[in-house]
Formats: structure tokens, C-alpha cells, sequence
């Protein structure tokens, strides 16, 4: 009897442990050292507490870093984490990672860029061609409708980069016919690329009237190349995403507008989706997050500045 009432309380307290333990989701970022994922971790982190998960962040400190990322994502599955979420540094390299984890019954959802197919749980990012839109229009606006301009390109695979630059380029051609893209350089997610690049469509085309960045990385880029040629706030530079030091290049006037994110919200987003799956909930295949333009002279109102500067301290 005595032996009995032991593995009885064992078998009590070992099932109390294991209630007691939280689910763990892995979120993987296409990468860590831009402060753009710093707010999506951040968003990500108020989520997992709101809802009692615990999360796993982790990802290559570089977004050309593709066989790492595939690893950390491959880590995670073997081990069998409750969720999963993945930004896509390609969006070809990881469709057979999350077909896996679909397959295991392993709940994924992708944030920020995309992948190819729909074998996901849901899918949550900024619509990233509307973006690319609403910068091409902030460029007409600000070279009076008419001009030379180039392209500062993130890299290729990147799906949500591709999206922002196919909707730049769409509205510049179909809305504004006397405007010109005249070149197009790859940044590779580097600023000392991307502003290489800016100094060739630079040296090429003197008249050049603006630049489009299309990532932080690369509008960083051209901001560099602009100020290094005293052409800052003659040649129009459009950022797409906020960090200090393209808020900074903004108030000094080498940025003249600026398309901007809700990191944040995106983190937040992407937790809850997986959250609400586990719980047996049908999140949405899709959430759109819109982005908004702002301008130079628009830097200090409150709602602009929670965008251009989150709280990451």
C-alpha cells in the first residue's frame, strides 16, 4: 500500500510538471543585426508574455547567410518545438524545412517575406508591393513628376524586398511617364555594397534626380553616397524602413521621405497565430500589415516618431 501511494504522488506530480510546462516557439528572423529584427523580437517577446509561451529567437547575423538559416530552422524542428516562425532570407531554400514541420504537425507560420507555395499555417508581413507603391509616389512628389531615377536593390530571392521594388517600379511606369528608371545595383544586405552601387548609377548618370533604397541596408547606401558627393537633398533619396541613423540622415536632409513598418506589430502577430493554432483556433492564412510614407517634415509628430524610433531600450 505504502509503495502504491508513492507512484500514485510520483505519477501526480509528474503530470502537474508536465502541464506546468509552457510551449516553446522558435522564431527564426532573416537576421539579428539590424535594428528592424530588434523590434520584431521585441514584439514577438510582449506576445510570448501575454500568452504564456516561451520563445526561442534565433538567426544568421547576415540575411545573405542561407544555409545557416536552414540549419537553425532544421534545429528547431528536430527538435520539436510546439510552432515555428520564419522570416525567409530565399524564398525557395526553405520550402523544404517547412513542409517537414508541417508535416510533423508542427504549426509554422511565415512573418515578413514569403516562401513559394502556401504549406504554411499563416502568413504575416507588410504588404510589401503596396510599399513599394506608396514610395514611388513619394518620388514623384518630391522630383515634381519627372526625372531620372535609380534603384538600390536588396538582394535577389528576397521576396519581400522583391515585392517593394516591383511596386515602385510598376506605379513609376504606369503612373508617371516622365519618369525614368534609368538603373538598378544590388546592396546585397550590405551597406558598403549598396553604396558602391549608388556611386556607379551615380557616376553614370549625373542628372540623376532620386534613389530609391528598398531595404535599410541599402538606402543606407545611397544616403553614403549622396553626402560623399555634396548632392544630399539635390538628388531625392527614398528609404524604405527607419533605423537611427537613416532617422538621423532624415533631419539632416539627405533623406527626403521615408516607407515604414510596424516591427513590432509584425513580432506580435506572428506569435499570436501560432498561439491561437495550438489552441485550436483557425488563424488567418494572411495579415497584411500596411506601411505608411513620411516625410521630412513630418519626423517629429508623435505617431510618426512610435514608427521611425520603437522603444527598444
Amino acid at each position: 500500500m505504502r509503495l502504491s501511494a508513492i507512484l500514485i504522488g510520483s505519477l501526480l506530480l509528474l503530470g502537474s510538471c508536465n502541464q506546468s510546462k509552457k510551449r516553446l516557439i522558435g522564431v527564426v528572423p532573416k537576421a539579428t543585426s539590424h535594428v528592424f529584427w530588434v523590434a520584431v523580437e521585441k514584439g514577438a517577446k510582449a506576445a510570448a508574455k501575454e500568452f504564456q509561451v516561451d520563445i526561442e529567437w534565433n538567426g544568421a547575423p547576415s540575411e545573405t547567410e542561407y544555409a545557416r538559416q536552414i540549419q537553425i530552422v532544421d534545429s528547431m524542428i528536430n527538435r520539436k518545438v510546439d510552432g515555428l516562425a520564419v522570416a525567409a532570407t530565399e524564398r525557395r531554400a526553405l520550402v523544404a524545412s517547412v513542409d517537414r514541420a508541417m508535416k510533423q504537425g508542427i504549426p509554422v507560420t511565415i512573418f515578413d517575406s514569403g516562401i513559394e507555395g502556401e504549406n504554411y499555417t499563416s502568413y504575416v508581413a507588410t504588404n510589401n508591393y503596396e510599399g513599394g507603391q506608396l514610395g514611388a509616389r513619394a518620388m514623384a512628389k518630391l522630383i515634381g513628376g519627372k526625372g531620372e531615377v535609380g534603384i538600390i536593390l536588396h538582394a535577389p530571392g528576397s521576396a519581400s524586398t522583391m515585392d517593394r521594388e516591383r511596386g515602385f517600379t510598376d506605379v513609376i511606369e504606369k503612373e508617371f511617364p516622365e519618369i525614368k528608371i534609368v538603373a538598378t545595383q544590388y546592396g546585397m544586405a550590405d551597406r558598403s555594397k549598396a553604396r558602391a552601387g549608388a556611386e556607379n548609377i551615380l557616376t553614370d548618370h549625373p542628372n540623376l534626380s532620386g534613389l530609391f533604397g528598398s531595404s535599410e541596408p541599402s538606402t543606407t547606401g545611397a544616403s553614403l553616397a549622396v553626402k560623399a558627393r555634396g548632392l544630399a537633398g539635390k538628388v531625392k533619396v527614398v528609404a524604405f524602413d527607419a533605423s537611427d541613423n537613416l532617422v538621423e540622415d532624415m533631419k539632416a536632409g539627405a533623406i527626403q521621405a521615408m516607407v515604414v513598418q510596424d516591427p513590432l506589430q509584425m513580432g506580435y502577430q506572428t506569435v499570436k497565430t501560432l498561439v491561437d493554432k495550438l489552441d485550436g483556433k483557425t488563424p488567418p492564412k494572411r495579415i497584411d500589415l500596411s506601411a505608411k510614407v513620411i516625410f521630412a517634415d513630418e519626423i517629429n509628430k508623435p505617431e510618426n516618431q512610435r514608427l521611425l524610433s520603437p522603444e527598444l531600450k
